[in-house]
């Protein structure tokens, strides 16, 4: 006696992802820093920013923590001294904060939707002189041309 052998139905197609969606309400809080107003911020990058500000932007972003220490400037040997000190210098706090100011207003750009603002952060732009704006906001002079094509962008103004 054969066995019938019984169609199965095709399994449910997979559902997308969830979008990952944040607000930030002050410049900052993507490092899990409290809100501050500039003196206070200036302060405590001053003081340099505690490692655990790295992590907190890299469960943010999902970049993992060395792709955020080659953005900001910190070589790997560097980085594991950072991680057992349980602080960044002054210097690369700062760079740091200007980054992740960058990643909250392009967050802000499209709504609140993380994976929209890092693809828009990881795509090379022509109003960049095709560097992603990413990359440019490495330094403080991409930094401030990425915040104004933001800024026209929100205002309608495509370049």
């Amino acid at each position: 006696m054969g066995r019938t052998l019984t169609k199965h139905p095709h399994p449910p197609a997979p559902q997308p992802a969830p979008r990952r969606a944040a607000r930030y309400a002050s410049r900052g809080e993507s490092l899990g820093l409290r809100p501050a107003r500039t003196p206070e911020l200036i302060q405590q990058v001053r003081k340099g920013l505690p490692f655990r500000a790295l992590r907190m932007f890299s469960t943010e972003t999902g970049f993992a923590p060395s792709m955020i220490a080659e953005a900001i400037g910190i070589p790997e040997r560097t980085l594991a001294r950072r991680r057992n000190a349980g602080r960044l210098a002054p210097e690369e706090s700062e760079r740091l904060l200007r980054i992740s100011t960058v990643f909250e207003k392009a967050v802000s750009l499209f709504e609140g939707d993380v994976d929209v603002a890092l693809n828009w952060l990881t795509t090379p732009s022509r109003a960049l002189a095709d560097n992603t704006p990413w990359e440019y906001s490495r330094f403080e002079p991409g930094a401030r041309d990425v915040e104004d094509l933001i800024g026209r962008m929100e205002h309608g103004v495509f370049t």
